[in-house]
């Protein structure tokens, strides 16, 4: 099997999902482009199953931090820490999983 024929997923921690969700919907609501996939993808995740594909993940991040951006001056400035920190803890994940692995080489 190639590495291109396997889809790479990411687990998240439920607070993480829950909160990117919200954002999510807010996203939706202010008409985002590709808010809605990560949205009922988040939205749709269950006590059990939070992972999630690359793809999405980092589309949701990216929504995020456009939402962040149109919003940062009618959000207090807590909100707005908090919905780049769900932005960003989205972005490092999916970067952790695409970053090639770094084999440790004795000296």
């Amino acid at each position: 099997m190639t590495s291109s024929a396997f889809h790479r997923t990411i687990i998240l921690p439920a607070p993480v999902c829950q909160q990117a969700a919200q954002h999510l919907e807010q996203a939706v609501h202010k008409a985002i482009d590709g808010a809605a996939t990560p949205w009922r993808a988040f939205r749709g995740a269950d006590g059990d199953d939070f992972a999630f594909s690359v793809p999405v993940v980092e589309q949701a991040a990216g929504c995020l931090l456009v939402l962040a951006a149109e919003s940062a001056q009618s959000l207090r400035p807590s909100a707005l820490r908090a919905l780049i920190t769900v932005a960003l803890h989205l972005r490092d994940a999916a970067e952790a999983v695409r970053r090639p692995a770094i084999p440790t080489v004795a000296w």
